[in-house]
């Protein structure tokens, strides 16, 4: 199933589990004008890099997957809905000029992505519970605007309130060798738009990952990840039962 704002991989299950990206796409629409150079489309200000192959690649019995289908740059979705990063005026250091709105166009901006993208995600949860939610997201080894500030996690993993498949996964993936950081690069209790929202509004159990790009930039590193998340999930999924 695809739309102008989501894509829906697999076949949401009871009981199942269901992957959330929220920037797994650099579409701009034809009719956006953002005003940026064409190659700013392809780094991190735009899209999770990696994290769209990652995801398609869980993708199996038991696991589906719903996807962003447009930019973060148009409609960053993982952000309250009155937030002025919604619709990022500047990002990493780079000026976003066709996000300078009057309040009109941003209102319509809004109506045609965010609504719509939360409101069928809500519609999927309620018409098909799931056991577990995986919040997927990738960072960037450091940040154009602060390259001093390194980040040495392969992993890190978010939460905010509600931490009981972070306090499974976070061992799991040790035991898997990796260094992992446990609210790092950055804090769930800041920026967990999406999870606050649709889990832990209503108690579902959901589990927020931050893969460092490095990991997932090609096709075998996604496949790598697509295995272990699948292998991970499942477990915090048992154990949550």
């Amino acid at each position: 199933m695809q739309s102008d704002v989501f894509r829906l991989l697999g076949e949401p299950r009871f009981g199942g589990i269901l992957v959330v990206a929220d920037h797994a796409s650099n579409r701009v629409p034809e009719d956006v004008e953002l005003g940026v150079a064409a190659e700013l489309l392809d780094e991190h200000i735009a899209v999770d890099i990696g994290v769209g192959g990652v995801a398609e690649r869980m993708v199996r019995p038991g696991i589906a997957a719903y996807l962003a289908n447009v930019s973060r740059l148009v409609c960053d979705f993982n952000r309250e809905c009155d937030a002025l990063g919604v619709l990022p005026a500047v990002s990493d250091g780079h000026e976003i000029p066709g996000n300078l709105l009057c309040d009109e166009a941003r209102a319509e901006r809004i109506a045609r992505y965010f609504e719509p993208y939360h409101a069928g995600l809500a519609a999927l949860l309620d018409g098909t519970p799931q056991s577990l939610i995986v919040s997927l997201h990738s960072f960037t080894p450091q940040l154009a605007s602060d390259p001093d500030q390194q980040r040495p996690w392969q992993v890190g993993v978010l939460y905010n309130e509600d931490d009981r498949a972070a306090r499974l996964a976070i061992p799991l993936l040790q035991a898997e060798g990796l260094t992992v950081g446990d609210q790092q690069p950055y804090s769930g209790k800041l920026l967990n738009a999406t999870m606050n929202r649709h889990a832990e509004a209503d108690g579902r159990p959901y589990l927020g990952v931050e893969i460092r790009q490095d990991q997932i930039a090609d096709a075998d590193g996604q496949a790598v990840w697509a295995e272990r998340l699948s292998r991970i999930a499942n477990e915090v999924a048992l154990r949550l039962s």
